[in-house]
């Protein structure tokens, strides 16, 4: 594949998409969409996702992938997510998987997003930014560390192999 960032792991998907709590007719942003997994999972419920990468190969890679799961309720944008967000408009749910300009981003999300924003971060400088961000905002709810382990052969038996753990930082309008 060979993004930089990679897919985000499926247990983590499962657990943001649960806390984004999308019901059919939303609206959702896919902010840092990077392979486009979490804009197709979200595009099966949502009535359209907006998915948007500042990486030209992004993009690229998330729309070919979207065109093969039938994806096409997926509108792809191509550049930095403070600049696009506010040609958008209200949304319903927003995921962010990158960390550039994060404070500006969850302002304008704060400020458009009737129901979740869900941050996912791998490092802890980011998840003590989105802490923060949400907090000042009033819209913080909840941070989980998610850590998975997978089973692996060794010798004659099975192991479990950690994968790097995440956290996934929840906010929501009309939270405080």
């Amino acid at each position: 594949m060979g993004l930089k960032g990679g897919p985000t792991q499926d247990e983590v998907m499962a657990v943001s998409l649960a806390k984004l709590g999308i019901r059919p007719g939303d609206r959702v942003a896919d902010v840092g969409c990077g392979t486009g997994k979490v804009a197709i999972a979200a595009s099966k419920v949502a009535e359209r996702v907006y998915a948007i990468d500042q990486r030209p190969e992004a993009v690229t890679y998330a729309r070919q992938e979207a065109a093969t799961a039938g994806a096409g309720n997926i509108e792809f944008f191509e550049g930095d997510a403070v600049d696009v967000l506010p040609g958008i408009g209200r949304l319903d749910a927003a995921f962010v998987g990158g960390s550039r300009r994060l404070p500006e981003v969850l302002d304008l999300l704060a400020a458009n997003v009737q129901g979740r924003i869900v941050v996912n971060a791998v490092m802890v400088g980011t998840l003590s930014e989105a802490i923060a961000s949400m907090q000042r905002l009033g819209i913080f709810i909840e941070a989980v560390h998610l850590q998975v382990s997978r089973s692996a052969g060794i010798a004659a038996g099975v192991m479990f192999k950690p994968v790097n753990p995440v956290y996934i930082i929840v906010g929501g309008a009309g939270c405080s």
